[in-house]
């Protein structure tokens, strides 16, 4: 079963550049004890910058990009990137104009510019090596995952250095390319390298339990991390979730319930879920329909009084739908009631009139399902079916056979339309 992922990670919405500054280059005598690579295997690059004029513009770049001022940033190194003599001045221009075009919501051009930053190969290594790890983000943040594993390993090999957030980031990449072993993987060697993990790892890590088919893991996992903060609002969504997915309803159920209580419940897709989670556990968990479908319904009313769930046709239907589950029909003609004016097509009608057609009010029946017919419904042969019947209770035969007619041209009631008709001398 593939599993919808249980969390959204804005890796390129979340990445910040490093406030900019004029590297230094070390001299050889001091780049092993300076450097934070001191054991790379790039050598480190002679800086060519003679013009005190490029000098002054990269100086006013570096003021304008942290400063926030983008047109006076571009106005100042776009001259450098098109005309300097000085490769290492083209090169810094470059990765101050990729902070700008980032800054900006271009990351495609901010992964251009660092990229061609970058194949100049005259930035000093710690200036080099801090903009490829940043541009293996950016290619993460533009779901390009396989480029950023690419960058990440490049980093790796040659810089010769190993972090926390770069084998997270390693994780997320794997995790969206479906890689789930080495997802897992990654993840873990990202924990084992600091005391302070971030929450998105751990949403991954779950996450890649629960779909490399680790179900009681990625359950034991979830409850723990919102145990640590039950207040959390996103703990709560991402524990939820996975333990529905692995079945666990009463599990589910509690948590969500929790943050009911303790405020932790906020967003409209928890309260919904909340709803699910209780006929989800009535119709499968060997729970009593008619309790499940009144929790349900409980929670479904005290979402709307709130104002957590809001009037849509899809919200009303499932608490039509609840209704139906615990045999109210009368209660799920109400909610249709409601979900009708506010739907596209003619599903919530169809799911009208059959509660009608279950209370044997055939005239509302008819009207609903005629309504549904028209406004397009998935099982059109059924709706005839339906409506044939209501016809033929409220003694219109010539309107029974029509429609019937009309459900024997669908095929998935084609034999049961002609069944019908052939008793009715049709």
């Amino acid at each position: 079963m593939k599993h919808t992922p249980l969390f959204t990670l804005l890796v390129g919405a979340a990445l910040a550049f490093t406030t900019a500054t004029m590297p230094a280059h070390a001299d050889d005598s001091s780049k092993k004890q300076t450097s934070a690579y001191p054991n790379a295997t790039r050598a480190e690059p002679k800086l060519d910058l003679k013009s005190e004029k490029d000098q002054k513009a990269l100086n006013d770049g570096v003021a304008a990009v942290n400063s926030g001022d983008s047109a006076k940033a571009t106005q100042v190194l776009q001259p450098i990137i098109d005309k300097s003599d000085s490769k290492y001045a083209q090169a810094f221009a470059l990765y101050l104009m990729a902070n700008v075009s980032f800054k900006n919501g271009d990351v495609k051009a901010a992964i251009d510019q660092s990229k061609r930053s970058l194949d100049i190969g005259v930035l000093p290594n710690d200036t080099y090596f801090q903009e490829m790890l940043t541009l293996a983000q950016m290619y993460a943040g533009d779901q390009q995952y396989q480029a950023s594993l690419d960058t990440i390993a490049k980093w790796r090999t040659e810089g010769k250095s190993e972090t926390a957030d770069s084998y997270g980031l390693e994780g997320v990449d794997y995790y969206y390319l479906q890689k789930y072993p080495e997802a897992i993987a990654a993840i873990q060697k990202a924990k084992s390298l600091t005391d302070k993990p971030k929450d998105s790892w751990n949403q991954v890590l779950m996450s890649s339990y629960a779909e490399s088919g680790q179900g009681a893991e990625a359950s034991k996992m979830a409850q723990s991390e919102y145990e640590k903060n039950p207040s959390d609002s996103s703990m709560l969504h991402n524990a939820s979730t996975i333990l529905l997915q692995q079945q666990d309803y009463a599990g589910a159920i509690k948590i969500l319930e929790e943050g009911r209580a303790n405020g932790a419940l906020k967003d409209e897709a928890d309260w919904i879920l909340l709803v699910k989670a209780y006929l989800m556990q009535a119709q499968n968990g060997g729970g009593d329909t008619k309790a499940g479908s009144a929790k349900a319904l409980a929670a479904f009313d005290d979402g709307v009084a709130k104002g957590a769930i809001k009037p849509s046709a899809d919200n009303y239907k499932l608490a039509g739908d609840a209704a139906m589950i615990g045999d109210d029909d009368v209660k799920a003609i109400g909610y249709y009631q409601k979900a009708s004016p506010l739907a596209t097509d003619g599903e919530v009608d169809m799911a009208l009139g059959g509660a009608y057609f279950q209370e044997q009010k055939f005239s509302d029946a008819k009207k609903y399902l005629t309504q549904a017919i028209a406004k397009g419904v998935k099982h059109k042969g059924h709706a005839y079916m339906m409506l044939g019947e209501s016809d033929r209770q409220l003694k219109d035969k010539a309107g029974a056979v029509a429609a019937v007619k009309q459900a024997a041209l669908d095929p998935e009631t084609a034999d049961k339309a002609q069944e019908w008709l052939k008793k009715s001398g049709k």
